[in-house]
């Protein structure tokens, strides 16, 4: 029997299929049976490429952060913006998928995020921002973009549709007046912060004697 031109496994197709598994049905319904059966091979054929379920989920981890764009810089446009979009297309790709949220927590790939940071700090650079400015910028964008992606993936269905979830009028008559009032929705919110956040950096407001 003539062998395939392609091997019928690689590392990269476990890792796609695992995704869509996840995708789908959830992370619980990922399991190493389950993965075999979907690519048509038994289970031990998984092992030839990874040394178990840990080391798969964290390449999906991964798969999921070079899934993000990294953003040019469109002529005469502050340098904030870059942040704002990058920090968008993280936030983008988290959502799609949702159910690989708790992996991310998990299995941060640092050494990905390290090399996007380096090429954000040469465009810092060349923008003229301070270099003792970074890694505050760095630092805070990575806690806020991180932290409100990841918690609204595992928000329930219904927790989605707003902001705070339920809210009950007569026990809580300012913040509802509040929400009432409100004009943005939550990848607006996500973007206004960012600038805001960035804006305050920028000018100095940030405490120097701390």
């Amino acid at each position: 029997m003539p062998r395939p031109k392609q091997p019928l496994l690689t590392r990269e197709s476990i890792v796609a299929t695992a995704l869509e598994i996840i995708d789908t049905d959830g992370l619980d319904a990922l399991s190493t049976p389950r993965l075999a059966k979907e690519m048509n091979v038994t289970a031990p054929s998984l092992y030839h490429h990874f040394q178990d379920k840990n080391e798969i989920l964290a390449e999906v981890a991964r798969a999921i952060l070079l899934e993000i764009p990294f953003p040019r810089r469109k002529p005469d446009s502050e340098w904030s913006e870059l942040f704002v979009q990058l920090s968008l297309n993280f936030r983008r790709a988290v959502l799609r998928h949702r159910n690989a949220a708790p992996i991310l927590l998990q299995h941060m790939p640092r050494d990905v995020l390290i090399s996007v940071y380096e090429r954000i700090a040469v465009f810092l650079r060349e923008a003229g921002v301070p270099p003792r400015l970074h890694v505050l910028m760095l630092d805070g964008l990575e806690k806020y973009t991180l932290g409100t992606s990841l918690t609204e993936a595992m928000h329930s269905p219904r927790r989605r549709t707003s902001i705070f979830g339920t809210i009950d009028p007569e026990e809580q008559p300012t913040l509802a007046e509040a929400v009432k009032a409100n004009e943005w929705n939550a990848e607006q919110l996500f973007v206004r912060t960012i600038r805001s956040f960035l804006a305050g950096v920028a000018s100095g407001t940030e405490n120097e004697s701390e």
